[in-house]
């Protein structure tokens, strides 16, 4: 099924929004396609068009918009495509609540209002492009989350997630042979237990990654992988570090768990 995804800016928002819905549908395949940056009401007319030309296909499409200015809204409802928009959905509800009108400007979301915002999450994907994968072991104690685990157990773009939606400055330290041998923690992150947060898998499930990267090795046979996840595990568990199992969630769920965790930790 056709999937469209209309925003005025990067799109996330549309992306983040729209899969939240069809994620309750397991059992269809979605075919997606992102229109981000439509800024003018000629961008907003070509949207339509290639809305319109698969609206006239066998399969119904469905399209999801964010679109803020009034104008493009108005030219992107003339679609034949069913469409939701999330701002015409939400924005009259909360004008009512507010008592106040909206600006309705497009891509408010990076607008010089969010400047500190904006330039502390850059810092944040710095951070974590440097720390990933135990490149650096430098200001570890400047970082909010420490995840460890074995490797392709899905660090790095929890990290990322983090770093990009959050704001979050996230350490990726992958767990090796010598760290296997022992239930302590690796000595560079020894002294930053409550920071730590640890990632898993299933055996199966990092066989089949790690398949990918290196085929019929030792490092992607099931029995390596069993080992080390087994071996992952009670590291952990001595030393009361909390974790997640990657196999059946997404980066947005894992990064929800890890969420409640740091809050759950700066209660008083």
């Amino acid at each position: 099924m056709p999937v469209f995804f209309v925003s005025d800016s990067t799109g996330i928002s549309a992306e983040t929004l729209g899969n939240a819905l069809l994620i309750q549908f397991p059992d269809v395949r979605f075919e997606r396609q992102l229109f981000p940056f439509v800024s003018t009401v000629e961008e907003a007319r070509k949207v339509v068009q290639a809305l319109d030309a698969a609206a006239d296909g066998p399969v119904t499409p469905i399209a999801f918009s964010t679109l803020a200015p009034t104008e493009l809204r108005d030219e992107l409802r003339r679609t034949r495509c069913p469409l939701i928009d999330f701002f015409d959905i939400h924005m009259p509800r909360v004008e009512s609540v507010l008592g106040t009108t909206g600006m309705r400007v497009p891509a408010r979301l990076h607008g010089l209002g969010d400047v500190k915002r904006y330039n502390h999450r850059m810092s944040a994907i710095e951070y974590a492009i440097e720390h990933d994968d135990g490149q650096s072991l430098r200001a570890l104690d400047k970082a909010d989350v420490i995840l460890i685990g074995p490797s392709r157990c899905g660090k790095t773009p929890t990290s990322m997630y983090l770093a990009l939606q959050h704001g979050l400055f996230v350490a990726n330290y992958p767990l090796v042979e010598d760290d296997f041998e022992s239930t302590e923690l690796p000595l560079p992150v020894r002294a930053h237990r409550r920071r730590c947060f640890g990632i898993v898998t299933t055996p199966e499930r990092l066989s089949q990654v790690r398949q990918e990267r290196r085929p019929n090795s030792r490092y992607a046979s099931k029995e390596q992988c069993t080992y080390e996840l087994r071996r992952a595990e009670a590291l952990l568990r001595a030393h009361h570090v909390p974790s997640t199992n990657s196999a059946t969630k997404s980066v947005e769920e894992i990064a929800t768990v890890i969420m409640q965790t740091i809050h759950r930790r700066s209660r008083p």
